[in-house]
């Protein structure tokens, strides 16, 4: 189907006008992150191109796409969204109906710098609000903190970092978890190293934890969950992303279960897809595609393993 046809049946599918379910998977399963910005820049009864460049849903079309593909779980809708918008999107969920702290130290911590920077654009354009202020204001936990500095942050993505400095924070870390303190991710130190250094040196802190300790650092984070989640995301992403799915998928007739796996397959199928499919292989003996199509069922079975099956032949 030539690339004009394949716009014709999702703009039909996307205005209300009859969805032809099987070419839609068929269409969006196969689509580069390219294909997907071709379509949106082209289709402006769909899509506003915004202040702040991206092009976002028009707002009167999301709710109505929600529901009228209930049955993908929101799939089709985050997969054709500019990342951006995605990722505020979720941000704003994740503070107002919960709040949930693992969705925000995800998208805080596996994003590059441009596209967290980007996210908090597209939050600032969609909602009135930064991310920032929000947290600060509607979280009224000790995590605050924490949250407020690894959403703002703007690492550097270079190739130096400093192997003494390094070193010294690994002792920081190691001292710091020695003590006993209740509340680790209080701790100042803790909070300023993860926040602010770039993941290279982050990684290099953590394997020099790991000579000086003979632990992994997320090992040793014992309950403390979210520090255990960040260590993960920014270091270790493919492990936590395992963990997501392999919680999800024990849960899935919750809905909670299903936003997990949709959000993980949809915004990792263009990143590390491929990782994460053999970090799931490995924990549980099963390949993801066989546990979703033994426990997910219809459409919204066949688009995610469509992208699963897409990531196999891309990465």
């Amino acid at each position: 189907m030539a690339v004009a046809d394949e716009f014709g049946v999702l703009t039909k599918a996307f205005t209300g006008l009859g969805v032809d379910e099987k070419s839609l998977i068929s269409i969006l399963g196969k689509w580069h992150p390219e294909h997907k910005q071709s379509f949106r820049k082209t289709t402006r009864d769909i899509f506003v191109e915004d202040e702040r460049q991206f092009e976002r849903w028009d707002d009167r079309h999301v709710q109505k796409l929600q529901q009228e593909f209930l049955r993908f779980k929101d799939a089709v809708v985050l997969w054709t969204m500019h990342p951006w918008e995605r990722d505020a999107r979720l941000l704003r969920e994740a503070v107002y109906k919960g709040p949930k702290y693992g969705i925000l130290v995800e998208i805080a911590c596996t994003r590059s710098s441009e596209e967290l920077l980007g996210a908090r654009r597209a939050y600032h354009s969609l909602f009135e609000h930064s991310i920032e202020e929000d947290i600060a204001f509607h979280i009224h936990s000790s995590e605050k903190k924490l949250l407020v500095g690894l959403v703002s942050a703007y690492r550097y993505e270079g190739p130096k970092y400093g192997e003494e400095v390094a070193k010294s924070e690994a002792k920081i870390l190691k001292n710091v978890i020695k003590d006993g303190a209740k509340k680790l991710h209080e701790e100042e130190e803790i909070v300023r190293i993860l926040t602010t250094r770039s993941k290279l040196h982050l990684k290099a802190v953590f394997k020099h934890y790991k000579e000086t300790s003979g632990n992994y650092l997320d090992e040793d984070l014992g309950d403390h969950l979210i520090l255990k989640q960040t260590v993960q995301c920014l270091c270790k992403p493919e492990t936590y992303f395992t963990e997501v799915l392999d919680v999800s998928l024990k849960g899935i007739g919750h809905d909670f279960a299903k936003e997990a796996l949709t959000r993980v397959i949809v915004t990792r199928a263009d990143v590390d897809l491929k990782l994460i499919k053999e970090e799931y292989h490995h924990l549980s003996g099963f390949t993801l595609s066989h546990k979703i199509e033994e426990i997910a069922n219809g459409n919204f079975k066949d688009f995610l393993l469509t992208l699963i099956a897409r990531g196999d032949q891309e990465n």
